[in-house]
């Protein structure tokens, strides 16, 4: 797909701010395929490759019609810092610039309003090992209480904080959020984390007593996941698929 992407590169942009574009479309495209989108709201955002710059979605536009030249590229603090027909909504970056700040590995942070996310995100004892995808994060999720609208720059370090050095948090009573070093680490995480919750809100409805594993068990298999996947290269082969799967249902991302 690099390939693919070259050919439409614009000749004044660096190759690999082109190619982060054009993941970054590719991501927003897909999230809007699966349904984890909330209509013109929340986002997914990534470093510019060896800049402090970062790229997000034009406030107002849909998932769906997001295009790699019409992400838009900002410093910390929200701001655009090259000309843009397009405006960003300074307030869903708050959450962003937080992790990014804090985390300079978290090349990629995406945060989204699912319904599965929100429910196991109301719930007191947060996400069980309940499921085969639950297991992989058992040890590893960070929380952050519900604090209103992220609007105060107090608020985002307490949840930095929160963070810590992982990269998954459920915001009580909000929603999901990941970080990853690349776009393909942050998708794979957000997708097997929300396939944890779909389960756990499932199994909760058929109102039966549900079989939790033992501790150990859990940790095992939340081990075996972050050396196969994380660590293994099984993330970087199911974002390949994903590129190809994106560009055959509208390679009009790549432009």
């Amino acid at each position: 797909m690099q390939d693919v992407f070259e050919t439409r590169r614009p000749q004044e942009m660096a190759r690999e701010e082109w190619q982060v574009r054009c993941e970054l479309a590719v991501a927003y495209r897909l999230f809007a395929h699966l349904g984890w989108h909330e209509l013109i709201y929340n986002h997914l955002t990534v470093r510019v490759p060896g800049s402090e710059y970062f790229l997000i979605n034009p406030f107002g536009l849909m998932y769906r019609e997001i295009t790699a030249s019409k992400l838009v590229k900002i410093d910390l603090e929200g701001r655009k810092v090259e000309p843009s027909p397009w405006t960003v909504n300074p307030a869903g970056f708050i959450v962003h610039s937080a992790v990014h700040a804090a985390r300079p590995d978290a090349h990629c942070v995406v945060h989204t309003h699912t319904t599965a996310g929100q429910v196991v995100s109301c719930q007191a004892g947060g996400l069980l090992p309940l499921s085969f995808n639950a297991m992989f994060y058992a040890g590893r999720v960070a929380y952050h209480d519900f604090e209103g609208i992220t609007l105060d720059r107090e608020e985002c370090r307490r949840l930095a904080a929160d963070l810590g050095d992982r990269n998954v948090m459920i915001l009580r009573n909000h929603g999901l959020l990941v970080c990853g070093p690349s776009i393909g680490d942050a998708f794979a995480e957000h997708y097997m984390l929300q396939r944890a919750c779909e389960v756990q809100v499932a199994a909760q409805a058929t109102g039966v007593p549900l079989v939790l594993p033992r501790d150990e068990i859990a940790q095992r298999a939340s081990a075996q996941y972050d050396s196969s996947a994380r660590k293994g290269g099984q993330n970087t082969l199911l974002w390949d698929a994903m590129l190809r799967w994106a560009w055959d249902l509208d390679p009009g991302f790549v432009s």
